[in-house]
């Protein structure tokens, strides 16, 4: 049986991460304040209104730099502080100061692709990369088959997913897609594996690229990691908590 390992949020898309003890999840929604707000491009028309793909967005899959942010964020006050290792702290609210992201950010972003140019608000479903509220799950037992094809360790955060789960087999995951699954208080239908991008590859703690994911990925015939859910029963998950199919 496997159980919660890491509770993991990104208040901004693409742009840090946050560990949790403990979530409350509710039907048919996102893992709360997960891709609440996301950062158009010059390019993008995205305004918040309808889902888009992440095409339409700065992320690390372009911007690797933006890999090595990590997030803290109060609810109350709707203010976000962020820290990387090449810059000095920020804190802002991404409500109405979007532009002090903007400015922060810009010595991360490649000449050769479109600049960021507005932070978008997605309350009421978070800009998740699925077309659907989506919680993305891992498997710690498949991060470590992937780390031993590479021969290097891999954090976490590489992979940007909202649960861990240890406990399991490798790639345990995939056998319960189409099925419903039972993790603490809450259940969530499993719809289909995450297929991983070129974020993968920059390492967390630098920005920078520095392992092959995504060829080791193929050496088992796909690029996938990790599951999404759609919460189909709302319930609370702490960590620890344990996971059973339904």
């Amino acid at each position: 049986m496997g159980r919660v390992a890491q509770i993991w949020r990104h208040p901004i898309k693409a742009h840090g991460c946050e560990e949790l003890t403990h979530v409350s999840l509710s039907e048919g929604q996102t893992l709360p304040w997960d891709r609440t707000w996301a950062v158009a491009h010059e390019a993008s028309k995205a305004d918040g209104s309808d889902w888009v793909p992440c095409a339409n967005f700065s992320r690390g899959a372009k911007a690797p730099g933006l890999m090595a942010i990590r997030a803290k964020f109060d609810e109350t006050t709707k203010t976000l502080t962020l820290t990387h290792p090449d810059l000095a702290e920020l804190r802002f609210r991404p409500d109405d100061e979007g532009d002090k992201l903007i400015a922060w950010t810009r010595p991360l972003m490649p000449e050769d692709r479109a600049a960021s140019a507005r932070v978008i608000a997605a309350p009421e479903r978070g800009m998740t990369d699925t077309d659907y509220p989506s919680v993305s799950i891992g498997n710690l037992a498949t991060l470590r088959a992937v780390e031993e094809k590479l021969g290097q360790p891999l954090d976490v955060r590489r992979w940007r997913m909202n649960l861990w789960l240890d406990g399991l087999a490798p790639w345990q995951e995939f056998d319960w897609v189409g099925k419903e699954i039972r993790i603490g208080g809450a259940r969530l239908r499993i719809s289909e594996p995450v297929t991983r991008c070129l974020a993968t590859t920059a390492n967390p703690e630098t920005g920078i690229r520095d392992a092959d994911t995504l060829g080791a990925l193929k050496s088992w015939g796909h690029t996938d990691m990790g599951v999404y859910g759609e919460v189909t029963a709302s319930g609370d998950i702490a960590i620890g908590d344990n996971l059973e199919t339904v």
